[in-house]
């Protein structure tokens, strides 16, 4: 078991990154975060206490709280120095397989030998990824949803090896976060992704086929299915690049052609409209005061 104030570290620093690095240590967890870039680790602290401070605007977390928070954190540019005491170790770096392997075979090098190995992964075989380590049954899925913070779910994807055990323990984690585990196993896409991708894909099509603009496929898929968001402006926030390279993973682990990228999707990940992160992918993001201001690309 693992409990507060044992010792979590989480590599790589950026949105999933310092969103799982805050709600550890903002539930007692002590922990290090680990990226190449000083300034990507910069960036991350001031977004932890800026999501701290919209959670104290809403009565969600105290000053005290953030406080005690910050001062659970540590930063690291090296892996080796960043995960020597961990219990945990929750990898949250790019989705491309060949740097996770890679993050992988480091962190089982560095890391204790009865540390767990966690994978953020969306899409990527946890099967595949413990076979870069020496401890097959201590690797496990820990896919978190963004805005880490405010999304309940934890999706824990076991490996073909990963031990009841390891896998009993990051279920009463999760919950010591006040999330709520789902097991699944270890098939491409595994649930969450398996069911939304080929979703944002299909809509995609139908912009692609002229079946419909832009926001008139959102606004029906918001008010006719009650999903706070429209699937194009879902993968306006996930990055389409990302929603690509889920979708090849899909295509490729099954073989079935229902999974093919639209045409669309790959020409704007190509162009580099890539979302919110690029400024530009199904809506056009300018910057406001307070939050981004949206309007429809496609007319």
């Amino acid at each position: 078991m693992i409990n507060s104030g044992g010792h979590i570290s989480v590599i790589g620093a950026g949105t999933m990154g310092n969103g799982i690095a805050h709600v550890f240590a903002q539930n007692g967890f002590k922990v290090a975060i680990v990226d190449v870039s000083l300034t990507q680790l910069d960036k991350a602290i001031a977004n932890i206490s800026k999501n701290f401070d919209r959670q104290i605007a809403k009565g969600a977390a105290t000053e005290e709280q953030k406080k005690n928070a910050l001062g659970n954190i540590s930063v690291y540019s090296k892996i080796s120095e960043g995960v020597t005491d961990a219990e945990l170790v929750v990898e949250a770096a790019t989705e491309n397989t060949e740097l996770k392997l890679n993050i992988f075979e480091e962190i089982d090098r560095n890391a204790p030998k009865n540390a767990i190995l966690a994978s953020n992964t969306s899409s990527i075989s946890i099967t595949k990824i413990a076979k870069a380590t020496h401890r097959d049954d201590k690797v496990i899925g820990m896919h978190f949803m963004n805005p880490v913070p405010v999304m309940k779910l934890v999706e824990v994807i076991n490996g073909y090896a990963t031990s009841k055990e390891v896998t009993s323990t990051i279920v009463e984690l999760s919950k010591q976060l006040g999330k709520t585990p789902c097991v699944v196993n270890d098939y491409p896409g595994f649930i969450a992704n398996r069911i939304l991708m080929p979703m944002i894909n299909e809509a995609i099509y139908s912009l692609y086929e002229g079946v419909a603009g832009v926001e008139e496929i959102d606004t029906v898929m918001k008010l006719g299915m009650a999903h706070p968001m429209g699937p194009l402006q879902l993968a306006d926030f996930i990055g389409l690049d990302v929603c690509l390279s889920i979708l090849n993973v899909l295509h490729d682990g099954f073989g079935n052609p229902k999974y093919a990228p639209c045409p669309l999707l790959v020409n704007m990940v190509t162009a580099g409209k890539h979302g919110i992160k690029s400024s530009e992918g199904f809506y056009v993001y300018a910057a406001g005061s307070k939050e981004l201001i949206v309007s429809a690309r496609f007319k």
